[in-house]
């Protein structure tokens, strides 16, 4: 069983070694290596052999017989063939005898067709290669003549057109290498021409911007000018034009351009003419480099080198210099460059198509404006001088002016001139303070003789006076009012001008400018001239008079107020009753400075007194008073006679305030009065002076009869009756009621309306008491053994206690 499947399987595997590619028979003998019966199969394999060697036997004999006719029938063929071939040869020979001559002429022909094809082609070739060679050469002028732009027009049709047409020939070739190093040096000699341009627009921006503004400030007159003839005589002024040829206005954006340049336009009248941008600046470098990088598919790199270099040129020009504020020449320089950067620039915006744009010059002039209008604020701070300052400004107002005729927005510049107006503001407020302060301290406070007609009318057209009265008194008189009055008058006007200046062609309306003067002038009358009369009634060493006559001059400038208003009016054309319009405050800060002398004077007058009160000496434990008044009263009184008569003796009974001396003169006496009164009671009340003799007192009472001698004497005119003298009744009733010894009447008619020391306070009656009590007790050192002095003694302390009670029951 086990024979008979090994057999099959012998089978199988011959079958698949006789029907597989030789290539794959390894895994089948593999497999009979791999069995048990490797000897079995090697003979039956032999066996198999042997069967198709017999097999291949058979089928050769098969076919041997034809074999051999077929090697008869090619032996007869070979015969036949060498006959062919000897007749070939035969007829090849007698063909090649006969051809020579045949051939020989078509070689000839030939030849001669070649050379003709050789020349025609040559003409044709050269034909395609004498326009490269002539646009060659051509091209080799142009960039001798250093005509770039043509040149790169001639390089590109050399290299489309002819060069392609030509062929491949050497000097094709050359050509066709050379034509990037000729595009790239002209690419390098334009942006050598554009960098020297940028070179000469930076060194010449000064020059072109002092032309524009030129030009502005002609056109601005020009205007002005005619805007006044139109005024004055509207037909006398179109006759003037016909005749002149004068070009009021432009039309288009610009005003200040040429139609096609972007250029400041020059004046035909003028013999001197002025030039232009195009005049001082060649522009051709920048257009002939613009149309080569054009050409060059580079237009992008060389707008975008363009912008860059002039931005960097727009940074150093707003680089302002350190020093600029000094002189008015540093702004002007300043504001030319950037004039001259910018009519640059809208030169270039107009006569070129997008190497600048519109947003790119919005966007510089941005930046320009933000830089320029900080430098501006910097430097202007340092500035002290009001003149530099108005100077300024009128170069700001030009500089913008200029700008704004080529299409510049300026609002924030004429924004920051009404900044500056404040800082101008204040340059004045300290000028004129200065001012002030130096014609107060020249003043002699007295009033102004005049000698003349001429005299008089001088002053009067200095400061607004009138007074029919004093007009009708002979020459030489005097005018109520200092020096001072008209120069500080004058010096009013002076500032209303001055604020009035920086306030012009800042396209403000009529109502603007009034309020603006209005509020300056009132800081410089609320705080410039307020704090300098002050000064001029605090300082040391002021006197009586000169304090009066500062009064009186007060008055003087506080009636002028409404003249300022008509003058503030007049000048700015607006209506002083205007609805919103400001007020001046002249008259409040001159009655202001009025009270401050008056009260100076009151002041001045109670430290005198207090200085002769101080001179006071009294023997509190006298015995007995003296018949005559203290020394140091009679010094006072004497004092007080001699101030009083400067008031009663000052001019003016002509004038309108003919009352103010005798008003201020009855103020005076009536607080000097009232502050010696309080300042006798106070010393005779005082803590220091413990005790009080009844001769003490009988000289106290005699210095009061002297205060009221002087009362009723009446120093200064104008009291009725006894008012004067009431200054003193709290002293007088507390004498007399101590003098009098009158306590009963006092005590019994208290809190009357007809007590008789209705003026003796229980208190200050009560002090006095006790210090006379002490003295009674410590003089008297036997008041015990006299019966008079005990009774005395008694009635004082009763007395006080009577007072005590009085007092404690006011309080509850």
């Amino acid at each position: 069983m086990a024979s008979a499947e090994t057999a099959a399987e012998h089978e199988r595997i011959l079958r698949e070694i006789e029907s597989t590619d030789t290539n794959c028979i390894g895994p089948t003998l593999r497999s009979v290596y791999d069995g048990q019966e490797h000897g079995l199969f090697m003979d039956k394999l032999e066996g198999r052999i042997r069967n198709h060697d017999r097999e291949i036997e058979k089928m050769c004999n098969h076919h041997f017989q034809g074999f051999v006719d077929s090697i008869t029938e090619l032996l007869k063929v070979r015969g036949e063939a060498q006959k062919l071939k000897c007749q070939v040869t035969e007829t090849n020979q007698k063909l090649q005898n006969d051809g020579k001559e045949l051939l020989t002429s078509m070689d000839e022909l030939r030849q001669c067709r070649l050379q003709q094809r050789n020349i025609a082609t040559t003409i044709d070739k050269l034909t395609h290669c004498l326009p490269v060679l002539e646009m060659y050469s051509k091209l080799q002028e142009q960039m001798r003549a250093k005509r770039y732009y043509p040149a790169l027009r001639t390089l590109e049709q050399l290299e489309e057109s002819c060069l392609p047409q030509a062929g491949s020939y050497r000097f094709c070739g050359i050509m066709s290498e050379n034509i990037p190093r000729l595009r790239t040096h002209i690419r390098d000699v334009s942006m050598s021409d554009l960098k020297d341009f940028l070179e000469s627009i930076r060194k010449h921006s000064d020059k072109i911007g002092e032309t524009a503004m030129k030009q502005a400030q002609v056109q601005i007159a020009r205007d002005n000018a005619v805007t006044s003839q139109q005024r004055s005589a509207s037909g006398r002024r179109i006759r003037k034009e016909a005749c002149s040829g004068t070009e009021v206005d432009r039309t288009g954006s610009n005003p200040f351009s040429e139609k096609d340049s972007g250029i400041l336009d020059v004046e035909d009248e003028e013999k001197d003419e002025i030039p232009g941008a195009q005049d001082l600046v060649d522009f051709s470098p920048v257009y002939r480099c613009l149309h080569i990088y054009t050409v060059l598919g580079a237009r992008d790199t060389f707008e975008n080198y363009y912008r860059k270099q002039r931005r960097k040129q727009a940074r150093l020009v707003l680089q302002p210099h350190s020093n600029m504020h000094e002189t008015l020449e540093g702004y002007r320089r300043y504001f030319n460059q950037i004039v001259g950067f910018f009519v640059v620039e809208d030169h270039i915006l107009h006569t070129t198509q997008g190497l600048v744009n519109r947003a790119y010059v919005e966007e510089l002039w941005e930046l320009a404006l933000s830089k320029t209008i900080a430098a501006l604020r910097t430097h202007s701070s340092y500035c002290t001088d009001p003149d530099l300052i108005l100077d300024l400004k009128n170069l700001i107002v030009l500089f913008a002016d200029t700008l704004q005729g080529y299409g510049f927005p300026v609002n924030q510049l004429f924004d920051m001139l009404l900044e500056m107006r404040d800082q101008y503001g204040e340059i004045l407020l300290k000028k004129w303070n200065q001012s002030f302060r130096q014609i107060l301290d020249q003043d002699n406070y007295s009033p102004i003789p005049v000698a003349s007609p001429e005299e008089y009318q001088r002053i009067a057209g200095q400061f607004p006076f009138q007074d029919p009265e004093l007009d009708k008194m002979p020459f030489p008189k005097k005018l109520p009012f200092s020096e001072f009055v008209p120069k500080v008058y004058s010096q009013l006007k002076e500032f209303i001008y001055a604020c009035l200046k920086y306030s012009e062609d800042l396209h403000l309306s009529s109502t603007e400018i009034d309020d603006m003067i209005r509020k300056s002038t009132n800081l410089l009358l609320t705080r410039t001239l307020s704090h300098c009369l002050q000064y001029a009634i605090k300082k040391k060493n002021v006197g009586l008079a000169e304090l009066v006559q500062i009064i009186i001059n007060t008055t003087h400038l506080e009636q002028s107020c409404h003249y300022l208003e008509e003058f503030i009016s007049n000048i700015t054309n607006v209506p002083p009753d205007t609805i919103n319009a400001t007020k001046l405050y002249g008259t409040s800060t001159f009655k202001d400075a009025r009270h401050a002398a008056e009260e100076e004077i009151y002041t001045n007058l109670n430290q005198k007194i207090d200085q002769f009160l101080q001179l006071a000496d009294y023997d509190w434990t006298a015995a007995q008073g003296g018949a005559q008044a203290s020394d140091y009263l009679s010094d006072l009184i004497a004092f007080l006679c001699s101030t009083f008569a400067v008031f009663t003796h000052l001019p003016g009974n002509a004038i309108e305030h003919a009352t103010l001396p005798g008003k201020v003169a009855q103020t005076a006496c009536m607080s000097a009065c009232k502050h010696l009164s309080t300042s006798l009671l106070q010393l005779l009340l005082e803590g220091d002076v413990r005790q009080v003799s009844m001769g003490a007192l009988q000289q106290f009472n005699v210095d009061v009869k002297e205060c009221e001698r002087f009362a009723r004497a009446g120093p200064v005119p104008g009291f009725q009756g006894d008012t004067l003298l009431l200054a003193f009744i709290d002293l007088r009733q507390l004498l007399d009621l101590f003098t009098q010894w009158d306590w009963s009447t006092y005590l019994a008619d208290y809190g009357r309306p007809t007590c008789k020391y209705l003026r003796v306070n229980p208190q200050t009656a009560l002090t006095l008491l006790e210090k006379m009590k002490d003295t009674s007790r410590k003089n008297n050192m036997f008041a015990q053994f006299r019966k008079n002095e005990r009774d005395k003694q008694k009635l004082i302390d009763t007395v006080v206690k009577q007072l005590r009670n009085l007092i404690a029951t006011n309080q509850a």
